[in-house]
């Protein structure tokens, strides 16, 4: 009987694991408190993929404002291209063309008066 504990050590043993349990039952129980509810989570979690689904739709719009507005933009520059094209022909006939025309009846006068 030696190895035996006495009543009053298995009295402080037992309310010593009470204690215990008591303790882990306020963890659990702090713990189920912070818990979310599935059906909660489940409507968080979708009102954050309409959000992302909303950003995503905004940035799609977006890009392809950008996109017409590059197109803008190269459609401007191809027409400034093509007026400085008709700006260089309409130089060369009001310019180019008549000096050419004077410097040939120059020639011909000249001609024509010596022979």
């Amino acid at each position: 009987m030696g190895d035996e504990p006495t009543n009053g050590e298995l009295a402080r043993r037992l309310d010593a694991g009470f204690d215990d349990l008591k303790e882990d039952m306020r963890t659990l129980a702090g713990r189920l408190d912070t818990k979310v509810d599935a059906s909660l989570l489940a409507l968080q979690q979708q009102a954050q993929d309409d959000r992302h689904q909303a950003l995503m739709m905004r940035v799609g719009a977006i890009e392809e404002e950008r996109a017409r507005e590059a197109e803008r933009r190269q459609q401007e520059q191809r027409e400034a291209e093509n007026r400085r094209a008709g700006d260089k022909r309409l130089i060369l006939t009001a310019l180019v063309v008549p000096l050419l025309l004077l410097l040939l009846q120059v020639y011909l006068a000249s001609r024509g008066s010596s022979g």
